[in-house]
């Protein structure tokens, strides 16, 4: 059978909450994603060794699910080979509900759609992330000890830089280089060209639950030039206030501002962004928010929020700016759909390569709504700020060949273990320290014993080669008064977790005087 776009389905999202046995469940939740196309002809499903482990139940709930969708049709499976999507499989429509399931993509308050904060998969779910005492959470492995004066990184930020698929990419450069048309090494076309976009939008489709129509999907240099772009436009269009979170990602707040818009800090809580302030305050109609893992406090948009929230934008006539940050990394809660597969004419996402394998690629995503998107292709900013076109061919040829989702595969187990390992060793070296944000992501949040001087503890960190961020840097007021450390554990060697530790909590008692 010839497989087409997104070959590899192996990073979908799937809704198995709801009553009934976990076989029959996701026997659902598979048919549904064919029938609404998130899972397209000729996707290749995962191996249901794989697929069991991820779902954290038995091979035979997987097998018993594939069988049935054979049957039915859906699937076709041969032995030594993959369990494909057939190329005519009964197809539904982008909204079709009658497998009685949902997936998370429409309506914003069902069980599946904003996921539950801290929750473990397919278990009982929690209305919270839960506040973590690290320790007794993974075990550290003995790492060796790294020479004084060397620097361990745990400010956060950054994914694995060791880990980026040269190889591979190299040879997605290379072959792009030996078959493009020579009509596709002129400038890109507005948008981007069209073979990343079509690819990227089978891929929002099938892995995020977005909504996305391919001639709306625009290529960035990233988020935060996608922020910019949109920024602009508000500005153009009578936009004097946006609302960011707070605490929140400062470069957007500082994008924001160049063009002319003025920052609301709206607050965050253990559900996220607190709506109820946002809709007190009549000068913003648009807001930037990340649902998916909020940062830097690593919480989750909570059902009732993400329901207010898209209301609110309608009420106000208003937009959402989606940041789709760290939503690839999730280790101990369900995966979250976007805000804009529930309602794509309210809400515009972005998303980009730079946690997931470098900055340095320079590539991202913006999917506005579609009355947006013809304007957004015009400005003179889109036409000169989008990336190589080679790079965005090679993007779209790693991809379509499943090399994508391979990498983040390896890469979530990869940080569950360093996740793991890092949370016992705070809880060996800093027991009277609480943690929160480690259910997802790449980094979490440190809180310090009061009157803790954070600021004079990441300055005496830093002289011990140990690089570490002060929550008060993301907030747009500082709180002294509640201290706390965000620790990013992307880019930190396993080798180098307890001696990154030992040399942090070094400076905690340096600071203190304890």
């Amino acid at each position: 059978m010839a497989i087409t776009r997104a070959k590899l389905a192996w990073h979908t999202l799937l809704d198995v909450e709801g009553t009934g046995p976990l076989h029959e469940r996701l026997t659902r939740a598979l048919r549904h994603a064919i029938r609404t196309g998130r899972l397209g002809p000729g996707s290749a499903l995962p191996p249901s060794r794989a697929l069991a482990v991820d779902l954290g139940c038995s091979r035979w709930v997987v097998t018993q699910a594939y069988e049935q969708l054979v049957a039915e049709g859906y699937l076709t499976a041969r032995t030594g080979s993959a369990t494909v999507v057939r190329t005519d499989a009964p197809a539904g429509t982008p909204g079709d509900t009658r497998d009685g399931t949902g997936d998370g993509t429409r309506g914003g308050t069902s069980s599946g759609s904003a996921g539950s904060n801290g929750a473990r998969p397919y278990g009982n779910r929690t209305a919270q992330p839960p506040t973590v005492r690290p320790g007794g959470q993974g075990h550290a492995t003995g790492p060796a000890r790294a020479s004084v004066g060397t620097p361990y990184d745990l400010a956060p930020g950054l994914p694995d830089l060791r880990e980026f698929p040269r190889r591979r990419w190299a040879e997605a450069v290379r072959t792009q280089l030996a078959t493009v048309s020579y009509t596709d090494l002129g400038y890109p076309p507005p948008g981007g060209a069209p073979q990343l976009r079509q690819v990227l939008a089978d891929y929002l489709r099938r892995c995020r639950g977005a909504h996305p129509r391919t001639g709306d999907l625009l290529i960035t240099a990233g988020v935060t030039d996608g922020v910019t772009q949109l920024g602009r436009l508000l500005r153009a269009e009578g936009h004097t206030h946006i609302g960011v979170e707070d605490p929140g990602w400062t470069r957007l707040r500082e994008a924001l501002e160049r063009v002319g818009l003025e920052p609301v800090g709206i607050p965050v809580d253990a559900d996220g962004l607190r709506v109820d302030e946002l809709a007190g305050d009549p000068r913003v109609r648009a807001v930037v928010v990340t649902p998916a893992h909020q940062f830097p406090a690593g919480v989750v948009l909570g059902p009732r929020r993400r329901a207010a929230l898209l209301a609110w934008a309608r009420q106000v006539d208003g937009i959402v700016l989606e940041d789709d940050y760290d939503a690839e990394f999730r280790y101990d809660r369900r995966p979250v759909g976007t805000l804009q597969g529930t309602d794509p004419a309210r809400v515009a996402l972005l998303g980009s390569l730079s946690k997931t394998l470098s900055p340095a690629v320079g590539i991202g995503w913006l999917l506005p709504p579609g009355r947006w998107a013809a304007a957004l292709r015009e400005t003179p900013e889109h036409r000169t700020s989008g990336p190589p076109v080679i790079d965005q061919l090679a993007l779209a040829s790693f991809v379509e060949t499943g090399g994508y989702d391979r990498h983040l595969r390896a890469a979530r187990h990869r940080y569950r273990h360093r996740r793991d390992a890092l949370v016992a060793a705070l809880g060996a070296s800093l027991p009277r320290c609480e943690l929160s944000g480690v259910a997802a992501g790449l980094h979490l949040v440190l809180h310090l014993e009061p009157a803790t001087p954070a600021a004079t503890v990441v300055a005496r960190a830093a002289a011990r080669g140990v690089r570490v961020a002060d929550l008060d840097g993301y907030r747009l007021r500082p709180d002294p008064t509640r201290p706390a450390l965000v620790l990013g554990y992307g880019n930190l060697p396993d080798n180098a977790v307890v001696a990154a530790v030992e040399r942090l909590t070094d400076a905690i008692s340096s600071a203190t005087g304890r």
